[in-house]
């Protein structure tokens, strides 16, 4: 067994990213310096267009996580079983949940006797969407699709918890979470927060300067994310000519929404970067319904959510999971190709 890893080596490991990045854009300038510079150019206006819209929701999901309302998503899941999952669905796809946070508040609530109905229903709609990702979304690819996936990720909760609802009495449901010490570390960690729920979060220093630190952390996350992804959009284009993907992933090919899912989704890397690349590859032919499917199906069934989720859940509610996730997602995929 693989002793974890400790501050200085996860420092280590995080300066060799940073270099190999900056290594990459050294030698691109050498290689290409003209394309780098109009990379860099596009995604400089990239960021500068869709921050009327992406600043309101990094305040909205800073002043989530610094009143501490993230803290009643515990309670909401509480209760009769129709009304928690409707909750925990509801509640997911609006808000956002640091990625420390899902896994200990998942093994915790499970570890507490919640049942796992809504708890599948939160987990399979906090990853697709929160305000911050609302609000990039339809900076970068308009409203339809940002609604679009609010709503698939609230579908997709609802599904989940219904699923589990209908094998409520098995053992497995009723037991969801594996034995091993990773459960139960995961159970006594979470993120710190403040305290109990306050708006008025000005009032207090603490409260504040956790404001000021979530609001940091996404932005960072959102620069280091979307600013490649925007150069990764030029790249895209630059390479591809107009409806080249028509062919291949287009409305006319009955296989472009699957393909989505089963062959883009476990390539996603990031919500954020996902949106640029997606918005190329619509404008060189994917289809619309198929674009959708990728960013939800991405959000749910990646190939690094779903080891992050493994080691938690047994076999069986972990297949369920996936099926949920993958048949939603195409569900999510023909439905907004029939309306858009």
């Amino acid at each position: 067994m693989h002793a974890p890893l400790s501050a200085s080596r996860l420092i280590g490991t995080k300066t060799l990213f940073y270099w190999a990045i900056a290594a990459s854009g050294v030698a691109l300038c050498w290689v290409w310096p003209h394309h780098t510079y109009q990379a860099v150019l596009f995604a400089a206006f990239g960021m500068i267009s869709v921050a009327p819209l992406v600043i309101p929701g990094i305040g909205l999901a800073a002043w989530i996580v610094a009143s501490s309302a993230d803290k009643q998503i515990s309670k909401a899941l509480e209760g009769k079983t129709g009304l928690s999952v409707l909750a925990g669905a509801a509640i997911g796809a609006l808000t956002p949940v640091c990625g420390v946070t899902v896994l200990p508040l998942m093994a915790g609530l499970l570890a507490a006797g919640v049942p796992l109905a809504p708890i599948m229903a939160f987990w399979l709609s906090s990853p697709v969407t929160d305000p911050a990702m609302l609000t990039v979304t339809a900076a970068t690819l308009g409203w339809p699709f940002a609604f679009g996936k609010t709503i698939a990720a609230f579908g997709l909760g609802l599904a989940g918890g219904a699923a589990v609802f209908i094998f409520a009495n098995r053992d497995w449901v009723r037991s969801a979470l594996r034995d091993n010490t990773m459960v139960k570390g995961l159970s006594q960690n979470s993120c710190a927060a403040p305290g109990s729920f306050n708006a008025y979060i000005w009032r207090e220093p603490a409260r504040r300067h956790a404001f000021a630190r979530q609001s940091l952390a996404t932005s960072r996350l959102l620069i280091l994310c979307l600013f490649p992804a925007f150069m990764a959009e030029y790249a895209l284009n630059a390479v591809l000519t107009p409806s080249s993907l028509a062919v291949y992933a287009g409305e006319d090919a009955w296989w472009a929404i699957p393909a989505a899912v089963f062959i883009g989704a476990p390539a996603y890397i990031d919500g954020f970067a996902a949106l640029p690349l997606t918005r190329a590859l619509i404008d060189n032919g994917m289809a619309y319904g198929a674009a959708l499917a990728f960013l939800v199906s991405g959000g749910v069934v990646s190939i690094w959510g779903a080891l992050a989720i493994f080691p938690v859940l047994k076999l069986k509610p972990f297949i369920l999971y996936l099926a949920v996730a993958v048949t939603g997602s195409m569900l999510t995929g023909y439905i907004f190709e029939w309306i858009v």
